[in-house]
């Protein structure tokens, strides 16, 4: 027996030595790492900027105070002794039971508010958020203030909280550099939906993950203007205090996105479009040598920074009860597009060979035995018999309800198609609408027991009846006739390009190389959609273009002067065309004011579309808008103008269902008459509701706090349910009363570095 004790000591001291000599380095690091948490550092994400370089969206750091809810459970239990436990309902196995879990909200209440009290940091929460934060994303850190000022930070520094999960972190946060400038092309950005489907969550002990794009650009290029993420590592004490930063490794930016907006010339129409008349409204520039978008905007507006980091539950509700929908991006809706519709009639009617056919103007054309007339009836007043360039001077409907009907639905329906109605172009931006480019075949799926007929033709012919475009869209089929035939593909996003500066080049999976290999995702070249030279010769293209010169130049001649001689630029020649249509929006009828122009005329160098909603007319509401913009942009070519770029508010009228006569001069010179020639709406209802783009994602909402979470009168936490059995009660030992919290150590602060 005592060989046998011996033995057994001799085994004892050998296995002591085993694992406390032999191997006590690799426990020992074992040891020193159960006291260090990692902390995912969110990734920087790459900046959005103009065609010149400019940045547009940027990244600023915030300041915030984390709460990592699991140590503050175990620091609360060790100094309470037990953990208050709270009930919900989960579906399990498809049934709804009742649930157990550490109530965090009073943990919170009583081990952390009352110090944060104390020094006048504490900020009234939402409970019920921190609790479902509690029970669904464990690890990821709640925010418990963010974009907190330094002397916040001089406060946590200065006192040393010492308290069990509470931590000051720095983490990069959007910034749109100019506010609301450029807001529904840039989009916004907001916490992941579902963070535990992240590829990388299972790293980290704590996991801070990256914002992601919500809507537009940021959204559209998610992907390549993320970065890498970086690592944090904590050291904590073993009542679970953060003490100190052990180390930390910083996260790579991503990929820069360089669009073909020219921000000088987004910030003149942004301040176009601000007129105080115009509640409702849309405008697009074009480069039509290359399809790219020089701007486009849309009014009201909104600042894209209201939701960084988060928007307020009361922000999100004032935007989403905005009757005039500032979140909606009216330069790519669909509106009926009115008689700007008319060149592509025209187009078709010339490769049916009867571009130089004439037709009489009487103020009326019988239809299915129903009358449809023309604008300038209104007056108590005919055309007489017109050619197709003095139609569109004066813009006669009867003559293109008898020019449309001879070409044919068919010929309308093909260059329609050629120049990009009835097409989503896949810009990058979210939202953008398709519009409607009806004929035969759409009318028997849409409305089956319907027919098309002659009068279907006459209403598509002027641009009403249910053809529906955007503003883009227009100025894209404008950008073709200034061209001369050429019909590009709009472009928005010119190239992206590594923190280098080198194209970011990708696989045939659309993953990212590196090693210089596969394909540059995006190629910085025009897109060309289609060729109207396979169609038309080129003297019939310049038929149409010495249309749109009359129709701004020519103050006379046959059927009168033209529509858009508000649109006159000195010493430029301008070509356009102006068109009001009446349409349906949201069970209100309405009135689109448009207008299209390009300039010079020799050399086309910009093209401009404008849409006013409530515009009663083309020629005296949009004109002047388009002329406007034309010209300052035409200044600053010449150097006479320098347009400085300013943060902007969102952009908001105080009345935006008021309807517009006439758009007082942007040069304060008084209102502007309207011609006898002005073409209004006249009684030609559109049939297609109109396509309001926008509201698709939802951001990042922050709700306010609830009555758990207010700092005063704060409503009492129920007691901990005692669910011990009667014997356990009786026998059992007796359950610990809440001790008072101590009094935090005195320890080097580990957030300010000594001077």
């Amino acid at each position: 027996m005592a060989l046998c004790v011996l033995l057994g000591f001799c085994g004892l001291v050998a296995k002591l030595w085993w694992e406390q000599v032999a191997h006590g380095k690799e426990w020992s690091k074992k040891l020193a790492t159960r006291s260090e948490v990692t902390v995912r550092i969110p990734s920087v994400r790459g900046e959005i900027r103009d065609r010149k370089g400019i940045t547009l969206v940027g990244n600023r750091a915030s300041y915030e105070v984390d709460f990592y809810l699991p140590d503050m459970v175990r620091g609360y239990k060790q100094t309470k002794g037990y953990v208050p436990i709270t009930e919900h309902l989960a579906p399990v196995k498809q049934m709804l039971k009742e649930k157990r879990e550490a109530d965090v909200v009073k943990i919170v209440n009583d081990g952390i508010i009352p110090r944060l009290q104390d020094l006048d940091l504490a900020k009234d929460y939402n409970a019920e958020r921190l609790q479902k934060h509690y029970r669904n994303d464990t690890l990821v850190p709640f925010t418990y203030l963010e974009e907190i000022d330094f002397k916040t930070i001089a406060k946590f520094s200065e006192h040393n909280v010492g308290l069990p999960g509470v931590d000051i972190s720095v983490r990069p946060v959007r910034q749109y550099v100019y506010g609301a400038l450029a807001a529904h092309l840039l989009g916004y950005v907001g916490a992941p939906n579902n963070v535990d489907q992240q590829p990388d969550v299972d790293k980290f002990t704590f996991y801070q993950p990256d914002v992601e794009g919500k809507s537009q650009i940021e959204f559209s290029m998610d992907k390549y203007l993320r970065g890498q993420p970086g690592v944090r590592v904590l050291q904590k004490s073993v009542k679970g205090v953060i003490e100190s930063e052990v180390r930390q490794e910083p996260p790579k930016p991503g990929n820069n996105v360089y669009l073909t907006l020219d921000a000088h010339i987004q910030m003149v129409v942004e301040q176009a479009l601000r007129h105080p008349q115009l509640g409702r409204a849309a405008a697009v520039v074009i480069d039509p040598n290359t399809g790219d978008i020089l701007a486009m905007a849309s009014v009201p507006s909104f600042d894209p920074n209201m939701f960084i980091p988060s928007i307020s539950e009361k922000d999100w509700d004032v935007l989403n009860k905005d009757e005039a929908v500032p979140l909606v991006n009216r330069a790519v809706s669909g509106f009926p597009p009115g008689s700007t519709f008319k060149i592509i009639t025209a187009l078709a009617g010339l490769h049916k060979g009867i571009g130089n056919k004439g037709f009489n103007c009487s103020g009326s054309v019988d239809y299915g035995g129903r009358p449809f007339h023309c604008w300038i009836a209104e007056k108590h007043g005919t055309h007489g018999t017109l050619g197709l360039e003095d139609a569109l001077k004066v813009s006669c409907d009867c003559f293109f309800y008898q020019y449309g009907n001879e070409a044919k639905i068919e010929e309308i329906d093909k260059f329609g198609t050629m120049l990009g109605l009835g097409q989503n172009h896949k810009l990058g931006l979210s939202d953008e609408k398709e519009g409607c480019m009806p004929d035969p075949n759409w009318l028997k799926v849409r409305f089956p027991q319907e027919k098309w007929s002659t009068a279907h033709t006459a209403n598509v012919s002027i641009g009403q009846g249910y053809v529906l475009a955007s503003p883009l869209q227009m100025a894209m089929a404008y950008a073709t006739i200034a061209n001369g035939g050429t019909v590009y593909e709009p472009r928005l996003v010119k190239a992206v390009l590594d923190p280098a500066g080198r194209p970011v080049r990708i696989d045939a999976n659309g993953n990212q190389v590196y090693d210089g290999t596969g394909t540059i995702a995006v190629p910085d070249q025009p897109k060309i959609h289609a060729d109207l030279h396979r169609e038309l010769t080129a003297d019939q293209i310049e038929k149409v273009r010495a249309g749109l010169r009359k129709v701004v130049m020519e103050s006379g001649g046959p059927g009168g002067g033209g529509t858009g001689a508000k649109a006159r630029i000195k010493g430029v020649v301008v070509a356009g065309k102006s068109g009001t249509a009446q349409a349906t929006d949201r069970g209100h009828k309405d009135t689109i004011a448009w207008f299209c122009e390009f300039a010079p005329y020799d050399k086309p160098r910009y093209v401009i579309c404008a849409m006013v909603q409530g515009g009663h007319h083309g020629g005296s509401v949009a004109a002047p808008v388009t002329s406007h913009i034309m010209e300052q942009l035409i200044s600053m070519d010449q150097g006479n103008l320098q347009v400085e770029l300013t943060k902007l508010e969102g952009a908001h009228s105080k009345t935006p269902f008021a309807g517009i006569e006439a758009l007082t001069d942007y040069k304060n010179a008084g209102p502007v008459p309207i011609d006898a020639e002005e073409e209004s709406a006249g009684n030609k209802p559109g049939a297609e509701k109109v396509q309001m783009a926008g509201g698709l994602a939802k951001p990042d909402i922050r709700p306010e706090a609830d009555a758990r979470g207010k700092l005063k009168d704060r409503a009492p936490a129920p007691p901990p349910v005692d669910r011990r059995s009667f014997f356990q009660r009786f026998f059992g030992p007796r359950q610990p009363a809440p001790a008072p919290a101590p009094a935090p150590p005195v320890r080097p602060n580990p957030f300010m570095k000594p001077r």
